[in-house]
């Protein structure tokens, strides 16, 4: 039986929270002074590292809010695993966002819902945008915080869940990488990136990223009281596939790049799969 901590939990979950409010603060503060709200892409990453980091601190350093016994077991592998890993991701996402945001200037997508705005524009920026990815942030990070107080060692769930997240930077970091040369090759211009892993799925990169949180959930479900934080790689899945992610990027999308229709038609929009044949191959199958 686990000798979870439920005191360790409601002593750490007030301190992240307002790990994510100062994230969020500080990000809004930047993008006033930029002027430019596309900055909070970038701070996207970084607050789920220092969520980790938070919680981690948390259970290793005040002993006040675990057990002794939790103070003492937290010396195990699985608090490292999830604030390494949780890190890696978030710095190396922050970092190519940054690094492809540089002197773009704002985000469309930003100045389309800003010219909706019913009201003021910050303010509707602040609630639409900062407050809203807040809170999106916390829940999602979940499994990463209380996996931080968990005692058993990790066992096979957990290393399935580090070799799942393993897949999950593999797709994320390939597909960043395969879609930034293919923008940077002026012979690219008006054309559909449909090699490499964008041959079997439309966005590896948003499929690594569902990966990289199932993989660290894994690592909290891998003991008591982990699995009852299912719904938050549920939810980051679900805003990549159907919420934010996808359906955002990809709209207007045929309409700026011949033969992207075509390509949508004939490969898979998220889990990579071998794609569909033309409907005038005569190989092809029906």
């Amino acid at each position: 039986m686990s000798d979870f901590s439920w005191g360790a939990l409601a002593g750490a979950l007030p301190f992240t929270v307002l790990a994510v409010v100062v994230v969020v603060a500080v990000t809004f503060g930047f993008a006033l002074l930029l002027g430019q709200h596309s900055v909070v892409d970038t701070a996207w990453g970084i607050g789920f590292a220092v969520v980790a980091a938070v919680a981690f601190w948390l259970a290793a350093a005040r002993p006040g809010l675990v057990s002794a016994e939790l103070a003492t077991e937290h010396a195990r592998l699985r608090p490292w695993l999830l604030l390494v890993l949780t890190a890696v991701w978030g710095i190396r996402l922050a970092v190519h966002i940054g690094i492809r945001a540089r002197g773009h200037g704002e985000d469309p997508r930003y100045e389309e819902m800003l010219d909706r705005a019913p009201g003021n524009r910050t303010v509707y920026a602040l609630t639409r945008v900062y407050l809203t990815q807040g809170v999106a942030m916390w829940f999602i990070s979940l499994p990463v915080q209380i996996g931080m107080v968990e005692v058993p060692s990790v066992g096979w769930i957990g290393w399935l869940g580090v070799a799942v997240w393993a897949v999950g930077i593999f797709f994320e970091t390939v597909g960043d990488w395969q879609l930034t040369r293919f923008r940077n090759d002026p012979g690219s211009r008006g054309k559909v990136l449909d090699t490499g892993l964008w041959h079997y799925t439309r966005h590896p990169n948003y499929f690594g990223d569902a990966c990289v949180w199932w993989g660290l959930s894994l690592l909290a479900f891998d003991a008591w009281p982990g699995i009852v934080t299912v719904l938050s790689p549920v939810a980051m899945t679900w805003l990549l596939a159907k919420g934010t992610g996808k359906p955002l990027l990809e709209k207007g999308m045929a309409s700026r790049r011949p033969g992207y229709a075509e390509y949508v038609r004939r490969t898979s929009g998220f889990f990579p799969l071998p794609p569909r044949r033309r409907a005038t191959d005569p190989n092809a199958g029906g």
